[in-house]
């Protein structure tokens, strides 16, 4: 990876683990496993994304499904 760029400290996302790709696309990984119902209900806890903005996004439309099936 010696092409790769650094994430920034302030591109972080609290309990998921950001890689920023040689191609510089941003991908994510949920460091806690969903739950069995959110996992049905379609929450991915992986998700990539070409800017850091939209790997953020991303990341939001899953923990949504993830509180939808909890509450």
């Amino acid at each position: 990876m010696e092409n790769a760029k650094a994430i920034l400290t302030s591109q972080t996302i609290e309990g998921w683990r950001l890689i920023l790709s040689d191609a510089g696309r941003f991908w994510a990984f949920r460091q806690a496993p969903f739950s069995i119902d959110a996992l049905r209900a379609g929450a991915d806890p992986a998700v990539d994304a070409d800017t850091f903005a939209e790997v953020r996004d991303a990341v939001e439309r899953q923990e949504e499904i993830a509180r939808q099936v909890t509450s």
